[in-house]
């Protein structure tokens, strides 16, 4: 590295190098708008949408309260208010939540991280594309009288054909399943983010602790969201086919759905809190001007908490009939995720102390949230207790946990940073926040402090009425004025937003907080001008003239060096330089791909299967050619000098490329959703129990065919290494042929298997047993799918001349995807075939 008290670059810069870099980077206009991928305008439309989706959850929960102030009242009838409640919480979990963290992080870290935008632009944008479109057709069917109504929790059996033989369970399965893919998509683009595009010295100790947030965020999504995935496509499948899942008559349980979905439910909270308090840890340190104390506790905190939390998923289910030994183990894990919790709250607190914290708005927000948070995890804890929750569980006591968790957890530091990080989007601040905060802190209390004491008096939770008579009118008259006065700070914000907020491509030049982050640079955008070498965790306090340095030019990779749109890659641990990556621009495909995608879902979900077929087809299409145009474009220029001694190349292959990366975090999302699939059959035996799994009368096929699948799949593989050695001599058409005799192996291997598992009698609609087995084999084939696609795209890129012995990083992404699926495929025919005759008792 260089050393630290050196400037890569040299003054004067060329004539002209700003010019080129802003006109390289400048956003589309008029109507090609749609089709912008720079970071900031993204982050900035995801956040606007996540927001909208907000109001719009909120004016339904307003429907709520009115309905439940007094006893015994009729504005809403059952089944509209079934509605309601459904679409209220499923869109502030699943369509504001998440994904306004999500979007918090796509517009924050490239500029915190001082790197021109994220890894694959295009992917954050079609992922916002996607969840804009799915989320307002969610909206939307509510008017249409097909909104789901089985809770934002969806639980069988009330949600089986018998019991809701409508389409309104399907919408929220299809459309809550793709939204989710969307959600992942923006994981797998921080996760690469965050460890590759770093500038050079800053170590994964310097990182700020936001970044630390999202990167735990994301992994706490690459593993938590394949299961409930998976819990929709089992619900869909049980709806759409009859495999029984769910149902307890032919060997299915309804406790599958709730350990699936809460596997995802409960981390969830933690995955929305994360990013909120590394927020906080941003906020605080500016508004007190001294560092942050305890970073190491703070970030080994926020690693902590992330792992503990999938050890919570039961804290759902203590009244479903678990064994007490599970009982008193989720018990000790629900106390002991306080602890780190405890030590970020604690950090805050002594950061505060050990400075001179100023009152401004994001502070009142910062403090708003401890308050209304802590009182959150105290009756956390509360719940945590095993006899408590038995008395408490499905009572308005659990409802208020919920939201002051949620509000004081997320929504009030999300507040919290808007107020901080606005005049970074628009040059200027916003003026009603003192306004805002104070109608939102009453009216949250006031909302939902009664409700702990209406769940007390025995109130239930998810009803649309009440009994007159029961005490309860006075608690549930305070929490609907409290929602009124919400509702009046909620359209304070609005109103602030409407007249005081003017989005700006500059962004701004100024530090109005006196941070120590990179975000406050100069930007454009392009985000910095030249990518600063970083030697301390603030280094705008550490390192005078670094904004003037970095605006001039006089650090790494000051203008666009190949004349098209670059960014800085650097080692994952200790931020060294590696090579410059090429970044795509706007384009149409995205946009056309998310269209696809939503219209595919959306169609399917009213048995358009023809409009659907071809929704997705198109949607399939636009993919393909943005990954034509969009990446590996392979050595179109030569290395390039990016200043302090370091030429670069511009194309890398192997560990090193980005695309690497992107696949082995989707290979850990695909292998969570099959290790989810193993655990239904695992789960299922153990509900029948051995002697019933399989059930009586039901005959396996011979080891024979599934151990002549196991070395057809082995054998594809090894024709894929070979293909390896003959590209590295140059022989292209040589792996075109090597790649479609694997392919056909591959498709033999699974084919001989599902042969004879029908062969034998197996059937997926006769008994679980049997829908588990065919889930297994439809996971499989759903792999050979894709892996014909990848492979049809190899070989015409190897006809076309884009894929060769230097240019082949197509070849190695499809490689490194096939040895995972021969993997999987292996997995899955010992869990077929190895499984039940070891657990049961054939």
């Amino acid at each position: 590295m260089i050393p630290p008290h050196a400037l890569p670059n040299p003054l004067p810069r060329p004539e002209g190098e700003l010019e080129a870099l802003e006109e390289v980077w400048k956003r589309p206009r008029g109507w090609r708008f749609v089709t912008v991928v720079n970071n900031n305008w993204v982050g900035v439309l995801y956040l606007g949408t996540a927001g909208l989706f907000c109001v719009f959850a909120v004016i339904l929960s307003l429907l709520m309260r009115a309905q439940l102030t007094v006893g015994g009242n009729d504005f809403l009838d059952a089944g509209t208010y079934n509605q309601v409640f459904t679409v209220h919480g499923t869109a502030m979990m699943f369509l504001f939540a998440v994904p306004a963290v999500e979007a918090l992080g796509v517009y924050l870290l490239p500029a915190m991280l001082a790197a021109r935008d994220l890894p694959f632009p295009r992917l954050s944008a079609y992922a916002f594309w996607a969840y804009a479109i799915g989320g307002f057709f969610f909206f939307l069917s509510l008017f249409w009288g097909v909104a789901p109504d089985g809770g934002w929790f969806m639980y069988p059996p009330l949600t089986n054909k018998e019991y809701s033989p409508g389409i309104n369970a399907d919408f929220w399965l299809l459309g809550i399943g793709f939204i989710e893919i969307s959600a992942i998509a923006g994981a797998i683009e921080i996760i690469v983010g965050v460890l590759r595009n770093r500038p050079p010295g800053m170590t994964l100790a310097r990182m700020p602790i936001f970044a630390w947030a999202m990167l735990v965020f994301a992994v706490m999504i690459v593993f938590a969201f394949p299961a409930v995935i998976l819990a929709t496509v089992l619900l869909e499948l049980e709806r759409a086919f009859d495999w029984p899942f769910f149902l307890t008559a032919r060997g299915g349980d309804p406790l599958l759905w709730q350990h699936l979905f809460w596997f995802f439910g409960h981390p969830e909270v933690y995955i929305i809190f994360l990013p909120a308090a590394g927020a906080v840890s941003m906020i605080v340190p500016a508004m007190a001007g001294t560092r942050l104390v305890g970073y190491g506790l703070v970030a080994t905190a926020l690693v902590a908490t992330g792992f503990l939390s999938f050890g919570l998923w039961v804290h759902h289910m203590y009244a479903t009939g678990i064994p007490s030994l599970s009982l008193a183990f989720f018990s000790a894990a629900s106390f002991a995720v306080a602890i780190p919790t405890g030590i970020q709250v604690f950090a805050w607190i002594a950061t505060l102390a050990s400075g001179r914290p100023r009152m401004e708005v994001p502070m009142l927000f910062v403090l708003g949230f401890l308050f209304i948070f802590v009182l959150g995890g105290l009756t956390g804890v509360m719940v945590a207790v095993v006899p408590f929750d038995w008395q408490a569980h499905d009572t308005y006591f659990i409802v208020a946990h919920l939201h002051y968790v949620l509000i004081g957890g997320m929504v009030f530091p999300l507040l919290a940073g808007l107020y901080y990080w606005a005049p970074l989007a628009s040059g200027g601040g916003l003026r009603y926040g003192r306004s805002v905060f104070w109608l939102l802190f009453g009216g949250v209390n006031l909302t939902f402090f009664p409700m702990h004491v209406a769940g007390l008096m025995g109130m239930p939770r998810r009803v649309w009425t009440y009994p007159e008579g029961m005490g309860l009118e006075l608690w549930n008259i305070l929490s609907s004025v409290g929602a009124a006065v919400s509702a009046i700070g909620i359209i304070l914000l609005i109103a602030d937003l409407a007249k005081n907020f003017r989005m700006s491509s500059g962004g701004t030049d100024s530090n109005p907080h006196k941070a120590g982050s990179l975000e406050w640079l100069p930007q454009g955008n392009y985000n910095t001008r030249s990518i600063p070498l970083i030697t301390s965790r603030d280094p705008l306090w550490d390192q005078p003239g670094l904004a003037e340095q970095v605006a001039a030019g006089q650090h790494f990779l000051p203008g666009t060096m190949t004349g098209r749109r670059e960014t800085l890659v650097t080692s994952a641990v200790d931020a060294a330089p590696q090579y410059v990556a090429i970044v795509p621009g706007p384009a149409w495909a995205h946009v056309i791909a998310a269209v696809g995608t939503a219209g595919f879902f959306l169609a399917l979900t009213v048995q358009w299967v023809v409009i659907s077929a071809s929704f997705g087809a198109v949607g399939l299409a636009a993919v393909l050619y943005w990954l034509w145009n969009g990446t590996d474009l392979g050595p179109v220029h030569e290395p390039v000098d990016v200043g302090g001694g370091y030429t670069l190349p511009v194309y890398v292959t192997g560990k090193d490329n980005l695309g690497w990366w992107a696949v082995v975090v989707l290979m850990l999302v695909d292998g969570t959703v099959f290790g989810c699939v193993a655990f239904t059959h695992v789960f299922l035996w153990l509900s029948n129990g051995a002697e019933a799994w399989p059930p009586a009368g039901t005959a396996l096929p011979g080891l024979d065919a599934p151990l002549l699948s196991a070395a057809l799949v082995v054998a594809s593989a090894l024709v894929v290494m070979l293909s390896d050695a003959v590209l590295r001599r140059g022989g292209r058409w040589g792996v075109a042929a090597l790649v479609l005799v694997a392919l056909g192996l591959l498709g033999a291997g699974m084919g001989l298997d599902l042969q004879a598992t029908w062969e034998a009698g197996v059937r997926p609609t006769a008994h679980a047993f049997g829908a588990a087995i065919y889930l297994n084999q439809f996971w499989q084939l759903f792999h050979l799918g894709i892996m014909l696609v990848m492979a049809l795209y190899l070989v015409a890129r190897i006809a076309a001349g884009m894929v060769g012995a230097v240019r082949r990083v197509t070849f190695d992404v499809v490689r490194l995807f096939w040895f995972y699926v021969v993997g999987q495929a292996l997995a899955g025919l010992a869990l077929s075939h190895l499984f039940p005759r070891g657990a049961g008792v054939a």
